[in-house]
């Protein structure tokens, strides 16, 4: 770092190319590298989200780490050692969607491998299928560009990262702790296998879990079906007329006398007999009371389908369109024309079937309707039967999902009501985490089957690696005693084909990240961690995951904060997203208006709460670190810097540093409590003040020499040094130029400023006198400016007019005020006004 001194002080500072320099500077002299020889009281650990690798970041990116990173500022200058890592969320469907938009190409695990495969130079259409392995090197190829980006654009932004320790998701530490934790959750009984109806992506062809759904208000219809019963016909509405050949029951609510007696009915179009049943969950007052229960329909379908132990009749498959052969007791001729076709064209069909057999009672009446989408699909989900794995989370068990419950209510949540959204959704749970996924890029299944003589797999008793061994891709790899002549081969084994979902390996970046079985001594350092800043729309998803996965194996939460941030909106209101296409993406925002301006509008959200994007918000950015700027040239120019541990005795000056100390007390309050918000307002506030009143009534002086000139200097080099201080969380780049002038090393290692450091160098100050000097000065300047002359325009008289006690404090700043006002003769004229009154004459 430069010496002290004004010789240091550039011609003209500028905010252009701050960034470049400091963060290269940053990097060099390892400015906020993790110290990992200090103990776990000393150290402040924060579990950064790893983003998606799945495109480009956009400002609800900038908008929350922001936010993460003001408070591993704060926390570093508090004396903490900051460990704080960044990930990279690589494997998932996102990617391999990328994948497949970028190059064109499919994934057919059929095809083998071919070492000289090259994409495309153009996607072409239909996509080229390529094979598993030559897929998932697509995959690695193309996120790594994209990580190098994100990297990029993080270090401008002017993120505090230790970058020494990124991990990725896909990553060989992450493959192996996702694949430990599932086998200890598999011999603890916690893991299992099941086959039973799933939720299903048919546009991804993988299963989908509880928490990722999302519901989309669709267009739809109800249509009057026709139903045969022994006494005439029971008429059923239903929205999915498609499905009558999965049809196994009908149901009405136990109270509903309309149907009593009621014990069988044949469907419409197919003539099945099917049975009619009395249930809690129908409802009587819904369409005709009496709902159609089909395998599968909906979620309810399958709880009606389990609870009266229903038949089965699947016609849906796995791609979306209706499987080739008629399920069991539908005749064949009936159900051949349905065959192969999509939902959406087999429900015209069956429509215009029901019209020919008037069957069809009126119109279809049109509405819209909730329907359930997996979050980052584009197809309705439907409900398939198929093999999965899943890990208890408590929907099942009652008390487990206590004592997640009771991990909510440890956990300090900011803002407090994001808790009850947690309780929410562990309460509201119906069924167990899905966990597996049929796809390709991913943490692979850890686990092999033995296959008995007819080729069949034993579910029951999966083979396991030993924990030495992992990460694994039983794929490739065989199980202890077998070859690979074995594999596929009845008396051998078959590989589990599936992955992981991507949040039950980013459930465990705590334990990742922490060296977790991998560097015990880090992970005594850091685990359990202090913070984890996240959004509140991946509560249920990612810190719900997160607190499951510690709870089984650590017995504790992994943190003891969480910090939920909003959501960006467009100056609509509107949430941004991708697929509204209403993004802002950051880089070029960045560049123009610099890191500190952006970094200014982010810090302006409170946690858990959305902020429109304001580009005049970013100005108004601009404009504090351009002030900043220029202000510190102005005081050290001064000779400031060589004050700095001068004493401050002139009123004026230490009502300005009485004034500052209560902004230090609610800067650290509020950073205490997690509200980067009201740090930043605090400091904000003062420095406008300081520049506009403090600045101007006492510069004259400081020019000047004698004690009374060395304590407005020194009074200046304190505030100066406070103010950058304060200010270093939010702006990184322009406080560490300022600071580079005149003071050695970072100021993002120097101390957090404390009340205790301003009471000794300035005692007994009276704010209030500041609060005075600023409004005489402010009557002055306005008396000028409604006479339209320059504020430099000389006061021949003034006359202060006000209570006694009030002038006699005016008294102790006459000097600064005739010398800011320009003012010749100041008359202090006591009278009944209840505050203070400037007359001038020109």
């Amino acid at each position: 770092m430069t010496d002290t001194g004004r010789s240091a002080l550039p011609e003209r500072p500028s905010l252009d190319g701050l960034e470049d320099t400091w963060a290269r500077r940053w990097q060099e002299e390892g400015t906020y590298a993790f110290d990992r020889s200090k103990e776990r009281q000393d150290v402040y650990a924060i579990d950064t989200p790893p983003p998606t690798v799945s495109g480009s970041l956009h400002m609800g990116h900038v908008f929350s780490y922001t936010h993460t990173d003001t408070v591993a500022r704060f926390q570093r200058m508090r004396g903490r050692t900051v460990f704080y890592p960044m990930g990279w969320d690589d494997n998932g469907l996102p990617t391999e969607r990328r994948v497949q938009n970028v190059y064109g190409v499919v994934c057919d695990p059929s095809l083998p491998y071919d070492p000289a495969f090259t994409p495309p130079a153009a996607p072409p259409s239909p996509p080229l299928p390529i094979s598993r392995r030559n897929f998932v090197e697509l995959c690695a190829q193309l996120t790594a560009t994209d990580e190098q980006a994100f990297e990029e654009l993080w270090r401008f932004l002017g993120l505090s990262v230790d970058w020494s320790m990124t991990y990725t998701t896909i990553g060989e530490a992450a493959r192996a702790a996702s694949q430990r934790a599932f086998l200890r959750n598999l011999a603890r009984g916690e893991a299992y296998t099941a086959e039973a109806p799933s939720l299903w992506d048919v546009g991804f062809r993988t299963a989908v879990a509880q928490a990722e759904l999302e519901d989309r208000e669709r267009p739809g219809a109800y249509h009057r079906l026709r139903f045969h019963g022994p006494a005439g016909p029971v008429f059923v509405e239903t929205t999915r007329p498609e499905l009558l050949p999965a049809c196994v029951a009908l149901v009405h609510h136990p109270s509903d006398t309309r149907f009593a007696g009621l014990t069988s009915v044949r469907t419409p179009l197919f003539d099945v007999e099917v049975p009619v049943y009395a249930h809690p969950l129908a409802t009587p007052d819904k369409g005709t009371g009496i709902a159609m229960v089909c395998t599968f329909g909906d979620l309810t379908d399958v709880t009606w389908w389990r609870e009266l132990q229903l038949d089965t009749r699947v016609v849906v498959g796995r791609d979306g369109r209706f499987l080739p052969d008629a399920p069991s007791g539908v005749p064949v001729a009936a159900y051949r024309g349905l065959a192969g076709l999509t939902v959406n064209a087999a429900r015209r069909e069956v429509v215009r079937l029901l019209g020919e057999s008037a069957d069809l009672i009126g119109e279809p009446r049109p509405i819209t309707h909730p329907v359930k989408f997996y979050e980052k699909g584009d197809q309705p989900l439907e409900i398939v039967t198929s093999r999965q794995w899943y890990i208890r989370n408590g929907g099942r068990d009652a008390a487990l999902r206590e004592e997640l419950l009771a991990r909510g209510r440890e956990l300090t949540w900011h803002p407090e009501h994001m808790r009850h959204r947690y309780e929410h959704w562990v309460g509201g749970l119906t069924g167990d985490w899905l966990i597996s996924r049929q796809r390709f890029f991913g943490v692979p299944i850890p686990v092999w089957y033995r296959l008995d003589d007819a080729g069949e797999p034993d579910y029951a008793n999966p083979l396991t690696p030993d924990e030495s061994l992992l990460p694994i891709d039983p794929t490739s790899a065989c199980p202890a005693g077998y070859d690979e002549s074995r594999r596929g081969v009845p008396g051998g084994f078959a590989a589990d084909p599936d992955i992981m979902d991507t949040w039950a390996t980013s459930s465990l970046t705590p334990q990742i990240v922490s060296g977790w079985e991998r560097d015990p001594d880090l992970f005594r350092r850091v685990f359990p961690m202090d913070l984890r800043p996240q959004g509140h729309d991946i509560i249920r998803t990612w810190l719900f995951a997160s607190v499951v996965r510690a709870h089984q194996e650590q017995g504790v939460l992994p943190w003891k904060q969480t910090v939920l941030s909003g959501w960006i909106l467009d100056p609509d209101r509107k949430k941004m997203s991708k697929t509204k296409g209403n993004v802002v993406t950051p880089m070029g925002l960045l560049r123009e208006h610099g890191a500190d301006a952006v970094r200014y509008w982010a810090a302006n959200g409170r946690p858990g709460t959305d902020l429109a994007y304001d580009p005049a918000q970013i100005k108004v950015g601009r404009r504090l670190a351009t002030k900043l700027l220029n202000a510190s040239k102005f005081a050290l120019g001064l000779g400031a810097a060589d004050a700095l541990r001068q004493p401050v005795s002139a009123p004026l000056d230490t009502a300005m540093l009485a004034a500052l100390t209560p902004v230090v007390a609610r800067a650290t309050e509020a950073f205490d409590a997690y509200d980067h918000t009201g740090a930043l307002q605090a400091a904000e506030a003062f420095f406008w003040t300081f520049c506009d009143d403090y600045i101007e009534l006492a510069k004259e002086r400081a020019y000047a020499t004698g004690p009374a000139a060395e304590s407005a200097r020194a009074a200046l080099a304190t505030a100066l040094s406070v103010q950058l201080r304060l200010f270093a969380p939010f702006l990184p780049y322009v406080t560490e130029e300022v600071w580079s002038w005149w003071r050695y090393g970072s100021v993002h290692r120097a101390p957090w400023p404390t009340v205790y450091e301003l009471q000794r160098v300035s005692p007994g100050g009276d704010a209030s006198l500041l609060d005075l000097a600023g409004d005489a000065l402010r009557q002055i300047r306005r008396a000028k400016s409604d006479r339209k002359v320059s504020m430099r325009t000389e006061v021949p008289l003034a006359e202060a007019l006000g209570p006694a006690a009030l002038l006699d404090q005016l008294a102790l700043i006459e000097g600064d005020l005739r010398s800011a006002g320009r003012i010749t003769k100041l008359d202090m004229l006591p009278d009944r006004t209840p505050s203070l009154v400037i007359a001038c004459a020109f």
